[in-house]
């Protein structure tokens, strides 16, 4: 059974596993090298489910072949936003789209506040729920 003891984010691959570590992220990075997927590092401060466009950390490494170097700009990204999520995706663009392959966050902010559900009473009883990030309740900038 998983369970996900920390009440962290369940986004992406290896969600309910403890964070990976430099090595494991350089092992992961190398599979998708091996299958010449491009390789995109993107991060957020507002985790909601349905807020699939997180900003790119610079651009999609397509030409990039050693993991030390997306391991490098993976660092980067965590000196510059050290308080957000970051995740890094791996794409296939072999049929000429760029379907995503893998997706796994490797930087979290110290405390993630979580999700609320609300519910909303509408006509004839319905009803229905909705996901509030507890995040969203501060301003951009002044999340985490």
């Amino acid at each position: 059974m998983m369970t996900n003891t920390g009440n962290h984010l369940t986004q992406g691959q290896f969600s309910f596993l403890p964070a990976l570590t430099d090595q494991q992220i350089s092992a992961q990075i190398k599979y998708a090298l091996n299958h010449n997927w491009a390789i995109g590092i993107e991060y957020t401060d507002d985790p909601h489910p349905r807020n699939t466009y997180w900003e790119m950390f610079g651009n999609p490494m397509f030409d990039l072949k050693d993991p030390a170097g997306i391991l490098l700009e993976i660092n980067n990204c965590r000196k510059t936003f050290p308080n957000h999520y970051i995740r890094v995706t791996a794409f296939d663009s072999t049929r000429g789209v760029e379907s995503l392959k893998m997706s796994y966050i490797v930087n979290r902010p110290k405390s993630e506040p979580g999700f609320g559900v609300v519910r909303q009473e509408r006509e004839g009883r319905n009803i229905s729920y909705t996901i509030h990030s507890y995040a969203t309740d501060k301003s951009e900038g002044e999340r985490y």
